[in-house]
């Protein structure tokens, strides 16, 4: 047995897990009362200081005047917004993949791969190591705030699963990885962490996603988990077939020493009444994360059921608000003069060197001392085929409320427009884990919901607006799983698009289902009123 593996052993005793656990509550208080002290707007101006004092001899930072920035209006002066795009023709594509002094000092030692929802492009996401310990910090941070609120809580004494992409990582350079941020976020787990940690890595980092889920099933069974974390749509996978292996009712009775279930990636309204019937216990602890690929954002307080700002990890926010994304000089808010209830577009700079990035997802603020904010949906997710102006935080509202109105549990979901004389109208496609007790009724909460949270839907839907009631399709059981698995996509940090302006989207998901007998049921777009 080589060292690191005694170690491991060591660590992982029982005597040693109580320790820990005694240790990471201590932390956790001490954290969360540091938290409440800081001043948001103070901390997020030593942020940029430091930021661009540390990259001021990179490439990045000569262009834009890094050594004579002094403070935010400076930096917003010199530095424009930017999207991923716009720094890939800029800065990183000529010298893909070693990025070497370029937005941040040093060589950059991981990339993120993510694919745009919408878009389907690679992305190639600097991680350096600065950003390993901010993703660290945060997740401590936001493990110490379900500690503190729960003192009882016996997180060490079992097993924390963390739900991963399918990717293993890639050397397309010496010194250089690349793959799915899970991956990155496995092979820089330490020794002494791993007795603590599920998967193992060898499991961690396979690249067939059916064959890992399978074996993270089988192996689990076994496991006493006290804390399950991934993408929401993914967890309710991974619970499904759970119970279809155990032959157990509830996921609290495959484990019963769970804890929490820290869930992320997309809007949670959708997912919640599912979770409730898989769990089937109420102790079983709900937990919202809010990481992206450039940085770890928010984490769910417990104390207020918001997104909480992380402040001291190494990100600057900005705030765009949402009708100005894409304009030449849009405003650029930060903590220091943004509102209450208005809906922002995030812009980031970080400690791996993107600046002033548009990552492309929206949030509203619920208070400004703490930050506490509400994630309301992506830039991209909106659809306006016909004039009608809805947002994905209406689409999951309105899907959210159906399923409560008719008694039924959404697995996934998508919605496109079918364009047709006179005007056309709206397909949703959706999946479901219980169906509704009325699928026309299910319908009309939907398209009341709409009408009720967007003017411009209830003018388009009344008469001689020219907009029938939507049309829906019922997919079968895994087929939104079938579809993504067929374009490349399937588990990890990959999600069902939601939305699509288009069209083309939505006819290709429909043909699939078609050519894949996948149809279940099927309501034609009705009248218009």
């Amino acid at each position: 047995m080589d060292f690191q593996s005694l170690l491991g052993q060591v660590s992982g005793a029982p005597p040693v897990r109580v320790a820990v656990d005694a240790g990471f509550h201590a932390y956790a208080r001490r954290r969360m009362r540091e938290l409440d002290r800081l001043d948001p707007v103070a901390v997020q101006e030593r942020t940029i200081r430091a930021l661009v004092r540390t990259a001021a001899g990179t490439r990045f930072g000569r262009d834009h005047g890094f050594e004579s920035i002094r403070g935010v209006a400076d930096f917003q002066r010199r530095v424009p917004t930017r999207t991923y795009e716009d720094l890939w023709q800029d800065y990183l594509k000529d010298r893909y993949p070693v990025f070497e002094d370029l937005t941040w000092p040093g060589k950059i030692p991981y990339l993120a791969l993510t694919s745009g929802t919408t878009t389907g492009a690679t992305k190639y996401i600097p991680v350096s190591h600065e950003m390993v310990a901010s993703n660290r910090k945060s997740a401590q941070t936001m493990l110490a705030a379900d500690l503190a609120a729960n003192p009882g809580a016996r997180i060490f004494r079992g097993r924390i699963f963390m739900l991963g992409g399918s990717t293993d990582l890639e050397e397309p350079a010496p010194g250089v990885g690349q793959g799915d941020l899970s991956g990155i976020a496995a092979k820089t787990v330490g020794p002494l962490l791993r007795p603590y940690s599920f998967p193992p890595l060898d499991l961690a980092l396979d690249p067939n996603w059916d064959r890992k889920l399978a074996a993270l099933v089988a192996r689990s069974l076994r496991e006493p988990i006290t804390l399950v974390s991934g993408v929401s749509s993914c967890l309710v996978t991974l619970f499904q077939r759970l119970l279809e292996k155990s032959g157990k009712a509830t996921v609290a009775e495959v484990w019963p020493r769970l804890e929490v279930v820290v869930h992320g990636g997309v809007k949670f309204d959708p997912y919640r009444d599912a979770f409730k019937t898989l769990l089937g216990s109420p102790r079983i602890r709900l937990q919202e994360s809010y990481p992206c690929s450039e940085g770890f954002i928010a984490f769910g307080d417990p104390r207020t059921e918001l997104l909480r700002l992380l402040l001291d990890h190494g990100l600057f926010y900005e705030f765009i608000p949402v009708d100005e994304v894409g304009s030449d000089r849009p405003t650029r808010h930060w903590l220091g003069d943004v509102r209450t209830g208005v809906n922002y577009a995030i812009v980031v700079s970080t400690c791996a060197g993107m600046w002033a990035h548009v990552i492309g997802d929206t949030v509203r603020f619920e208070s400004l001392s703490p930050p506490l904010l509400t994630f309301t949906g992506r830039t991209k997710y909106t659809l306006s085929a016909f004039g009608e102006h809805l947002i994905s935080e209406e689409f999951e509202g309105a899907v959210a409320a159906a399923s409560e109105g008719t008694g039924a549990s959404v697995r996934d979901w998508h919605v496109g427009p079918v364009f047709h004389d006179p005007l056309g109208h709206h397909l949703f496609v959706v999946e479901f884990l219980r169906p509704p007790t009325d699928l026309a009724g299910f319908r009309r909460v939907l398209d009341g919901e709409l009408s009720r949270r967007n003017a411009h839907y209830e003018w388009f839907r009344a008469e001689g607006g020219g907009l029938p009631l939507p049309a829906l399709i019922v997919a079968g059981a895994d087929a939104f799983d079938d579809w993504m698995r067929a374009r490349g996509q399937l588990g990890g940090q990959h999600k069902v698009p939601r939305m699509d302006s288009s069209g083309k989207l939505t006819a290709e998901l429909v043909a699939f289902l078609q050519a894949q007998g996948r149809i279940a049921a099927e309501l034609a777009e009705g009248t218009l009123n």
